[in-house]
């Protein structure tokens, strides 16, 4: 074959440090754009990122020449310093370490960028810990509960 050809959708899912609730309102739309251009600029296709005050959640096309382990560390990485940077939230900023990624048929993914669009109502309902429970209950993830989120010390 002459061209490489793919379809590979993912929810990756971050949390802040200990589950500090940093990204508020004021800097929200910022860095939310900002974590979206860094995902477009690995050369995979950003299709929504939205969250909560300590959480967002990714749906995007991955690229097949980039692994999760390296759009994740760049993400991440660049995410924060440029938060830090520009000072968006009024103590330093980091995610915490690891992350949850889930992949999608193509005939999925309207109605899990409907539950990413809505992340807000959604967190009236349920906290962030017992969402991230359920999706690696759903996806029969094997996880500690006990080493799933750092504790504050």
């Amino acid at each position: 074959m002459s061209n490489t050809y793919h379809q590979v959708y993912i929810q990756a899912v971050f949390a802040v440090k200990y589950r500090g609730a940093l990204i508020n309102n004021e800097c929200k739309s910022k860095i939310l754009s900002v974590i979206g251009n860094l995902i477009n600029e690995t050369g995979c296709k950003t299709i929504i990122v939205n969250g909560t005050e300590d959480h967002v959640h990714c749906l995007l096309g991955l690229k097949p020449t980039i692994s999760i382990s390296e759009l994740m560390r760049i993400v991440k990485g660049k995410s924060s310093r440029f938060i830090n940077d520009h000072q968006l939230t009024k103590c330093k900023f980091e995610w915490q370490e690891g992350y949850g990624v889930f992949s999608y048929s193509k005939s999925h993914i309207d109605a899990v960028y409907k539950y990413i669009a809505n992340q807000e109502a959604h967190h009236k309902k349920q906290n962030f810990k017992d969402e991230y429970s359920s999706f690696l209950n759903k996806y029969n993830v094997d996880f500690d509960k006990r080493c799933v989120f750092e504790n504050l010390i």
